[in-house]
C-alpha cells in the first residue's frame, strides 16, 4: 500500500535493472538534476519506457530540481584527504584546483552568510552520515570572499560534485535556478513530467512561482508540485509551504544537519500528520543508507520504515540506494516487505477518528462520501473499494481516509479542446496517483464518460473487477464498495460478488 520512490542512475538505468524495479513495486521514478545532463537522463527515461511495456506496471516520473543547493567543484576529480584540526579555505574562485588546502565552490555569497562559530558539512552525493566520506567543518574566520574554517574529522573526498550545506545559515540562492527553468522547460516539457520535486523550498512563495511558471508552459499545467523540506527555513513556514504545494518530501538527510539529532523524530511526526490531515501525500526519504552498500538493512532502519508508516508517510524515497547503490532492486523489495508488515498494524480505527474530528462539521459532499465509503468498507470487511473518477479527487479523499483495503481509482478521461485539437485528460491524473498510499489507478475506456448510464457503468465495473481478480485482491464472494456519481448525486454502494 506505501508507495516507492526509486532515483534512477548509474546502477538502475538499464532496461533489466528498471524492470526489476518495477516488478519489486517502484511506482514512482525520480531523476535527480543535481548531477548529470539531460541527455544521460533521457536515455534512462526510453529505457523505463520500455520497461513499462514489458512489466505492464505503471510508472510516474518525477523531476528534482537542484534548487539553492551549493556544491564543492572538483575538476580534475582527484581524491582529496582532510585532516582532523587542519585548516581549510573555501573560495567562491571556481578557476582554482580542489585540494586538501583549498575547496572552491559555486557561490560567492558564503562569505556574507557565514560568521565565525558557523558549522559547515561537506558530502559526497549525498549527506551519508559515514564521517569518513563526509567532513564537519567550522568558520574560523571570513577572509573577503573567502571562508577559512577548521576541519572537524578526518575524512576522504573522492568524486567531480560535493554538496555543501551551511547549517542553520539563509542562503541567497533562487529556489528554482535559471539551470532549474532551462530543464524543465526542455525535459520537462517534452517529457510530460508528472511532478515536480522543488529542492530547498524554504517559503510558500517558492511554490506559488514554481506554478506560475510550470503554468506558463501550458504541457505542464498538471504537474505537481512536492515541496522539499530540507531546512530550519522550511520547517518554520511548513503550515504555508503545505496549503500551496501538492505534496511534501521530508528530505531528512539535510534536515538531520540542519537540526539537532534529537529533534529530527518530532518534525517528522509532527509533519506527517499535517500531511495526513491536509490529505496530501507526505514523501520521507533517507531510510536504508546502508543498503547502499549491504544486502540488509541494519535493525534501526527496518525499524525506521516501519515508524514512516505508522506515522502515516504515504512513499518512501530511496536515493543513494538506488542511484548507486548495489542493489537496487532488493532494496525496493525489502522496504516493500517492512512496509506490508508495518500496514497490518497500522490502526486503522483510530486514525479514521482522528481524521473525521479533524475535518470537523458540516462536511463538504466529497469529503462525506468518502469517509462514508471507508467506513461501509471496513464494517462490510470490503476487500477493495473501487471509485470512479475524473478528477481524481475524489479518490483522494477516500485514501486520505487510509482504508485497510485497496482503493482502485478508475480514472474516467475527459475530452476537452483548445479549438485546435481535441484532447483527452486522465492519464496525469492516473500517474499521480501512485504517490497516494493505498490508491491505484486504473485508465478506463474514453468513451465512458464519467457521469453515464448505468449500463456504461456496469461495463466498466466488470473491467474494475475484472482487473482486481486478475491482481488477486479479489475473488468469488467478496464484498465490494463502489463509489461513482449518478447524474447530481453521489453514490456509494456494496456489492457482493458472485461465483
Amino acid at each position: 500500500m506505501t508507495k516507492i520512490v526509486g532515483t534512477l542512475g548509474p546502477k538502475s538505468r538499464s532496461v533489466e535493472v528498471i524492470s526489476g524495479c518495477l516488478k519489486a513495486g517502484m511506482s514512482v521514478a525520480r531523476f535527480d538534476f543535481s548531477w548529470c545532463d539531460p541527455d544521460y537522463h533521457q536515455e534512462t527515461l526510453e529505457n523505463l519506457k520500455i520497461a513499462i511495456k514489458s512489466t505492464k506496471k505503471l510508472c510516474a516520473v518525477m523531476l528534482d530540481t537542484v534548487g539553492a543547493e551549493m556544491q564543492v567543484v572538483n575538476k580534475s576529480e582527484t581524491t582529496i584527504t582532510l585532516q582532523e584540526s587542519d585548516e581549510v579555505v573555501i573560495t567562491p574562485d571556481q578557476g582554482q584546483e580542489a585540494t586538501s588546502d583549498l575547496l572552491p565552490i559555486n557561490f560567492d555569497g558564503l562569505a556574507q552568510s557565514v560568521k565565525k562559530g558557523d558549522t559547515i558539512f561537506i558530502g559526497q552525493y549525498l549527506f551519508t552520515g559515514s564521517e569518513t566520506t563526509s567532513v564537519w567543518l567550522e568558520v574560523s574566520e571570513v577572509n573577503g570572499k573567502d571562508v577559512v574554517c577548521i576541519i572537524k574529522n578526518s575524512a576522504t573526498l573522492s568524486g567531480r560534485l560535493f554538496t555543501l550545506h551551511a547549517s542553520q545559515v539563509h542562503i541567497d540562492l533562487p529556489t528554482l535556478t535559471e539551470k532549474d527553468k532551462e530543464v524543465i522547460s526542455t525535459w520537462g516539457v517534452k517529457n510530460k513530467i508528472d511532478f515536480l520535486s522543488l529542492s530547498y523550498t524554504r517559503h510558500a512563495e517558492d511554490v506559488r512561482q514554481a506554478r506560475e511558471f510550470l503554468s506558463s508552459l501550458g504541457d505542464l499545467s498538471q504537474t505537481q508540485i512536492f515541496a522539499k523540506i530540507e531546512n530550519i527555513e522550511g520547517l518554520t513556514h511548513f503550515d504555508e509551504i503545505l496549503q500551496e504545494a501538492d505534496g511534501i518530501i521530508l528530505s531528512r538527510g539535510n534536515l538531520g544537519i540542519d537540526l539537532p539529532p534529537e529533534k529530527v523524530f518530532l518534525f517528522q511526526k509532527s509533519a506527517l500528520y499535517k500531511c495526513n490531515m491536509a490529505g496530501k501525500p507526505a514523501v520521507l526519504t533517507r531510510v536504508v543508507d546502508s543498503m547502499t552498500d549491504n544486502l540488509r538493512p541494519t535493525r534501526a532502519e527496518a525499524t525506521d520504515v516501519a515508524n514512516a508508516v505508522l506515522d502515516g508517510s504515504d512513499a518512501i524515497l530511496l536515493g543513494a540506494e538506488t542511484l548507486r547503490g548495489l542493489y537496487p532492486v532488493e532494496t525496493i523489495y525489502t522496504v516493500g516487505r517492512i512496509c506490508s508488515e508495518a500496514e497490518k498494524v497500522f490502526n486503522q480505527d483510530l486514525y479514521f477518528k482522528k481524521t473525521v474530528k479533524f475535518v470537523g462539521e458540516p462536511m463538504t459532499h466529497l469529503e462525506s462520501i468518502a469517509s462514508s465509503a471507508v467506513r461501509a468498507a471496513i464494517k462490510v470487511k470490503a476487500s477493495i473499494i473501487i471509485c470512479f473518477t475524473s478528477s481524481g479527487r475524489a479518490a483522494r479523499l477516500i485514501a486520505k481516509y487510509r482504508p485497510i483495503m485497496p482503493v482502485l481509482s478508475v480514472v474516467i478521461p475527459r475530452l476537452k479542446t483548445n479549438q485546435l485539437k481535441w484532447s483527452f485528460t486522465g492519464a496525469f491524473e492516473a500517474r499521480q496517483s501512485l504517490i497516494i498510499r493505498g490508491l491505484f489507478p486504473m485508465l478506463a475506456d474514453p468513451r465512458h464518460p464519467a457521469e453515464s448510464t448505468s449500463a456504461t457503468n456496469e461495463s466498466i465495473l466488470k473491467v474494475a473487477l475484472d482487473h482486481g481478480k486478475a491482481l488477486g485482491i479479489i475473488k468469488s464472494h467478496d464484498r465490494v464498495v463502489v463509489c461513482q456519481k449518478l447524474g447530481d448525486a453521489s453514490v456509494v454502494k456494496i456489492i457482493e460478488l458472485e461465483d
